[in-house]
């Protein structure tokens, strides 16, 4: 079978497959090379007393004041630990609460670093002033905190009566209601991990492009050292499950086991292994290095991806019926991110299938940009040093 130009019907998914890609390209622009930085508020509440922390990394602090990597390291340590501690405090006391719809005022009672999931940090901790009595209503509205950085997500823990409530938050669902005297909001509460979960599948570039080098050949099998298309759809259908499947089945097992505590790996190490597990899985594409077992890639991996996942939640501090409920709506998040990205590729990637453009210039050199793209990710994260700049 000899690859044609351009097989009948393609005008509109050639255009449709040219957005995906174009898409993948832009993501640096939209996204970091793994996930933004996550933020997280704690809420203590006892009595009439109203407690506080907040946690931001302090690369989210150098965004929002205008700073690159580079500029960072020009600055005189003293002065860049001031600005960032002004900033930090400057957007704290801009943060909303209120008890029964009244706005408390906040005193900011301690400032200092610390390092979570292997990121620099800075820790604020406050008191609400302004509660007479108990409230059966508290709301946080951190929006200003967006500011620095619009694509930030977030983490509310709220302390109260024994319990521990806990729920994401973003730029476009900034605020949260926490009753005190009934067990309400379960199910909105886990629906945000589930659009955790989504969300950083999508936003992960270094877990997308991962996949998406795994299900570029899905639709193309190998014949005397060419890739030609599949005659079936069904015959591409069944490797992308596969692939999908064993990343799954594998990501899932690693994510559990870390958020349960039961065995992590450092960070620099997870993340500089995800890099060189995206730069195999592009140059299989060229070389055929996994010799049509992609599934099995995708498999072993995946472990590792898992643990990538897993720094998400571990700064969650989860605990109980929180745990669980939190760990499986976030990885019903994540494969629900991939079944979308899988239900967007497959149709347009089978219609083009046997066409030069996808043979050659998407395959091929797609891959080879992937592979360039990656290495840059394992040096810098070898390293410990930022130079792509996402």
């Amino acid at each position: 079978m000899l690859a044609r130009p351009f097989p009948q019907g393609a005008p509109a998914a050639l255009a449709a497959l040219a957005v995906f890609f174009a898409v993948l390209s832009l993501a640096p622009n939209l996204a970091f090379a793994h996930t933004p930085s996550e933020t997280y508020f704690t809420l203590t509440f006892s009595g009439t007393n109203l407690a506080g922390r907040w946690d931001v990394a302090l690369r989210d602090l150098h965004q929002g004041m205008g700073l690159e990597p580079e500029a960072v390291k020009k600055i005189v340590a003293s002065e860049l630990q001031q600005r960032e501690e002004a900033l930090a405090l400057d957007i704290c006391a801009g943060v909303q609460v209120r008890a029964d719809d009244v706005l408390l005022g906040l005193a900011i009672t301690d400032y200092t670093t610390l390092s979570l999931n292997g990121i620099e940090y800075a820790r604020l901790l406050f008191e609400a002033r302004g509660l007479s009595r108990a409230p059966t209503v508290i709301e946080i509205n951190p929006s200003i905190a967006f500011r620095i950085d619009t694509n930030m997500h977030g983490i509310f823990r709220f302390e109260h009566n024994g319990r521990t409530e806990i729920v994401a938050f973003n730029a476009q669902r900034p605020g949260y209601r926490f009753r005190l005297d009934e067990r309400d909001g379960g199910w909105a509460r886990w629906t945000t991990f589930v659009w955790e979960g989504v969300w950083h599948i999508w936003v992960g570039l270094d877990h997308l492009l991962f996949l998406v080098a795994l299900l570029l050949p899905a639709v193309l099998k190998r014949e005397n050292g060419q890739w030609i298309g599949v005659e079936r759809f069904r015959e591409g259908l069944f490797n992308v499950l596969k692939i999908v499947t064993a990343f799954t089945l594998a990501h899932s097992i690693t994510l559990t086991l870390s958020v349960l505590n039961v065995m992590r790996l450092p960070t620099r190490f997870v993340e500089s292994v995800i890099a060189a597990s995206v730069a195999l899985a592009a140059l299989n594409n060229l070389w055929s290095l996994f010799r049509g077992k992609s599934w099995l890639a995708a498999l072993g991996f995946g472990l590792i991806h898992g643990f990538g996942f897993a720094n998400v939640l571990v700064g969650m501090d989860l605990v109980g019926r929180t745990l669980a409920s939190g760990l499986v709506g976030f990885n019903i998040g994540v494969e629900l991110g991939q079944i979308a990205i899988v239900l967007v590729f497959m149709p347009l990637a089978y219609d083009l299938r046997g066409s030069m453009w996808y043979t050659t210039i998407t395959l091929k050199y797609g891959s080879l940009l992937i592979v360039i793209i990656a290495i840059g990710w394992l040096v810098e994260r070898v390293i410990g040093q930022q130079m792509l700049g996402f």
